[in-house]
């Protein structure tokens, strides 16, 4: 059974930084493509950010570019999101996802899926 289950998330002021992690458990994790998506209040979930197997290759959305990096720890099962210069219009829930598809910014592309966790960025 194939499991994600993110950390990390939490209440912040403009300008901080968050660290999200997503562990997962029941695949070969190295064989995966990971992303992040977010969900911010009455709008659609959205691409953040994904990384190729290995690490070879991660793709941000234009909003987040040059403040959200995203790694992977193969040994640990773990991806993470490094959140920096965090604004409000970065509050949503953020959700890590699998795919053994394909790297893509495409939500259907993933058919594993974490729960979420709730970040919330506040003057």
């Amino acid at each position: 059974q194939v499991q994600l289950v993110e950390s990390g998330g939490g209440s912040v002021q403009i300008g901080d930084s968050l660290t999200l992690a997503c562990v997962a458990s029941g695949v070969t994790f190295k064989d995966y493509f990971m992303g992040w998506f977010r969900q911010a209040p009455g709008k659609d979930r959205e691409f953040v950010a994904s990384i190729y197997t290995t690490s070879r290759s991660t793709d941000y959305t234009d909003s987040v570019k040059g403040r959200f990096t995203i790694s992977r720890d193969d040994g640990n099962n773990a991806v993470y999101l490094q959140m920096n210069s965090l604004k409000p219009e970065d509050t949503a829930v953020y959700y890590c996802a699998a795919s053994n598809i394909g790297y893509s910014r495409r939500q259907t592309w993933y058919p594993y899926w974490g729960q979420g966790t709730q970040v919330t960025v506040s003057s």
